[in-house]
């Protein structure tokens, strides 16, 4: 089973006092590269990883979209309300749900500005696989 576990950048409400990671100090941006090394290394290991990205923050983001009349559409964005965003990804391919929620739970536990444990939040999705073309 393949899932996609969404890293979803934001001060929740259990840790309200997490820093935007720009106001870290560099000691604990290398703590929380160091932490993923690690991580995509075990799972590496585990045979569990299928792929992880970083990914930049909203304001290098670009919305597309065509209706197949001439020129797509591009805009800067997104322009969320909110001060969440869209941090990572990981696919995993594991046995059960439980093995998935269980390496979105370690994600969640990277470390903060402060070396403690953010609870991050991590969304699980199962990838679903396309039907089989009738032959």
């Amino acid at each position: 089973m393949r899932y996609m576990l969404l890293m979803n950048y934001a001060a929740p409400s259990h840790t309200p006092d997490c820093k935007p990671m720009t106001e870290w100090s560099p000691e604990a941006v290398e703590g929380l590269i160091g932490f993923m090394h690690d991580f995509n290394a075990k799972l590496q290991a585990n045979g569990e990883l299928v792929g992880a990205e970083g990914l930049a923050g909203p304001e290098a983001a670009k919305i597309v979209w065509s209706t197949g009349d001439g020129a797509p559409v591009v805009t800067d964005g997104p322009f969320a309300e909110s001060k969440e965003l869209l941090a990572g990804y990981w696919i995993v391919d594991v046995e059960t749900p439980e093995r998935a929620i269980e390496i979105a739970a370690a994600a969640s536990e990277q470390p903060g500005h402060d070396g403690r444990p953010l609870g991050v939040e991590i969304e699980v999705r199962e990838i679903m696989g396309a039907p089989s073309p009738e032959v």
